[in-house]
């Protein structure tokens, strides 16, 4: 290939096209995976799937253009990071809150993005650049709103005594909710209260039409037992 940026050539159309095309695709495919994953509220979202799928590809380019014989090696080296991203880079909160995901892969990106500039695959480093820059600047409202609209959630509870664990219950049953999981958090146990990861599911048709997750945890709110709610990320 010869690099558009780079020459200067009359061939720019052909090579850059190509790029671009199947960065689009990446990103479009990528993009269909996340908000489904993000509508079933899972930490590996829009933004995630669309980071690791540019990073591949990008890595698939290089090793096409810099191994015509078909050794995929900086192809190799991206499931090996991944993998390694995977393993290491997810931290837990006090809330059982998965955090710093999208910033390690994010890093990891850049770390191909580098890979495709020292190959001075400038066309390659620009479109990926830009498509990076839309997807962590621009995605995560879209990300949110999704999220918001989605009929499964979970929430960090807060009640000031356990014995009002059955009230809240029987409040969620009655606001046509269903609790698909309740999980007791260890780290408040010294606080004096009675903290809970609860994961919900709206299966009121109602509610799905009207209501946001937002607007669920303010009526929530709005009860005597409860010290504190919030949704989680």
């Amino acid at each position: 290939m010869i690099d558009p940026i780079a020459n200067l050539l009359h061939d720019w159309s052909n090579d850059a096209g190509r790029i671009i095309f199947r960065v689009l695709i990446s990103l479009l495919l990528s993009a269909f995976l996340g908000c489904e994953r993000s509508s079933k509220r899972h930490a590996a979202g829009l933004r995630t799937f669309i980071v690791v799928s540019l990073a591949s590809t990008a890595s698939m380019l290089i090793d096409i253009f810099l191994f015509p014989a078909g050794i995929p090696i900086v192809s190799a080296a991206t499931l090996i990071g991944i993998a390694i991203i995977t393993v290491n880079s997810i931290l837990y909160s006090s809330r059982n809150q998965i955090k710093g995901l999208t910033t390690s892969v994010g890093l990891w990106a850049c770390a191909v993005l580098g890979l495709s500039v020292g190959a001075g695959l400038y066309t390659l480093t620009l479109i990926l650049f830009a498509a990076l820059l839309v997807s962590l600047s621009l995605f995560p409202k879209f990300e949110r709103y999704l999220k918001n609209r989605s009929n499964h959630f979970e929430v960090h509870l807060e009640l000031k005594n356990a014995a009002h664990l059955p009230n809240f219950v029987s409040t969620i049953r009655e606001l046509g909710l269903r609790i698909d999981d309740i999980e007791m958090n260890p780290a408040y146990v010294s606080s004096g209260l009675s903290v809970y990861s609860i994961s919900i599911s709206i299966s009121s048709e109602e509610l799905k039409k009207y209501k946001t997750h937002a607007e669920i945890i303010d009526a929530l709110r709005t009860l005597d037992y409860i010290y504190h709610i919030e949704e989680m990320n």
